[in-house]
């Protein structure tokens, strides 16, 4: 825990607290036969000397936390003075790269979240009715979408959603539009991005649930039917209950997880429409200008985002935990 969590956590703080040096530069004159000429060069050995003695940079506090990349503080009361209404402030909040990380990663998870907790209930209830000969060929099917890693299965319906694909050339013909495209759309990139999350992440809690059916006590449920329960007051009252800390720790899972998405984004090659915080830490991390300080705060500001999202989670869990003891 001390080497694999704690100290990386501590160097990235330290490394959001500091900024790259700016390069050295010095004048030079250069001379020819029309004369001599001034000019200002960079002086490659001092800011080598310079990055040598403080690699981490020139320490700035928490500047790199409000500046217009993180959280734009100055940026966002000007928009917010100058907004007449909620909309205009929330398209001129959208405008901000961290903020629209933000309102797509809390919009997926709050929405694959629950859908893929209610769908992997609802599978594993099926299958756990279905004819024991059948059981472990849909088990298998059941699973496919967990098995496929997760960029290969998000360009598979990229390639799926394009106008010469399955889908975007049958939806052309059923909407009668030949110029739609999914890819050209914000709200149905977003569609999109949360559809492959539910389909990718429902396998994960069909196997959780469905290895809690089978802890299920079948006295109880067979009390319930002798009293004449219906099948949905049996799951009502019998099975959800009996697997409600099996959904808090789906639940728990599954927050810390769409909370990072980023393979969908890739693959779908979405990020002029959709952008998450893992997206912009890959960005600053990426080709020959890599902003470490930049990636730093962000990741910093996502384990704090996280630590919140999971904290009503977290308190249930505790109760629950204390309540049994």
């Amino acid at each position: 825990m001390l080497l694999f969590i704690f100290l990386p956590i501590i160097s990235v703080i330290t490394q959001s607290l500091h900024i790259a040096h700016e390069q050295v530069f010095v004048e030079v004159e250069n001379c020819d036969f029309f004369g001599c000429k001034k000019s200002t060069s960079v002086d490659r050995a001092a800011t080598e000397q310079l990055r040598s003695e403080k690699p981490l940079g020139r320490f700035v506090g928490l500047d790199n936390y409000f500046n217009r990349s993180h959280l734009a503080s100055s940026e966002l009361a000007a928009a917010w003075e100058s907004s007449a209404s909620l909309g205009e402030f929330y398209n001129q909040l959208f405008n901000l790269p961290l903020y629209r990380a933000i309102i797509f990663t809390l919009v997926y998870t709050a929405v694959v979240t629950p859908l893929l907790i209610i769908f992997g209930f609802i599978v594993a209830v099926a299958v756990n009715s279905i004819n024991e000969k059948l059981k472990g060929l849909v088990i298998f099917f059941s699973l496919l979408p967990m098995i496929v890693t997760p960029l290969v299965g998000s360009l598979i319906l990229f390639w799926m959603i394009d106008a010469r694909g399955i889908i975007g050339s049958t939806l052309q013909i059923l909407l009668d539009n030949p110029d739609l495209s999914l890819k050209a759309s914000t709200p149905l990139t977003w569609i999109t991005l949360i559809v492959y999350g539910v389909w990718h992440a429902t396998p994960f809690a069909f196997v959780v649930f469905y290895a809690g059916l089978q802890t299920l006590p079948q006295d109880t449920l067979e009390s319930a039917m002798i009293d004449g329960a219906s099948r949905w007051e049996r799951i009502r009252y019998v099975v959800i209950p009996h697997l409600m800390p099996l959904v808090t720790f789906v639940a728990l899972i599954q927050l810390m997880d769409n909370f990072r998405v980023f393979e969908p984004i890739v693959g779908f090659n979405a990020s002029a429409h959709a952008t998450s915080l893992s997206w912009i830490i890959y960005n600053d991390l990426d080709g020959e200008s890599r902003l470490l300080s930049s990636a730093s705060t962000t990741s910093v500001l996502t384990i704090i985002g996280v630590i919140i999202l999971l904290s009503p989670v977290l308190v249930r869990a505790w109760r629950d935990w204390d309540r049994q003891a």
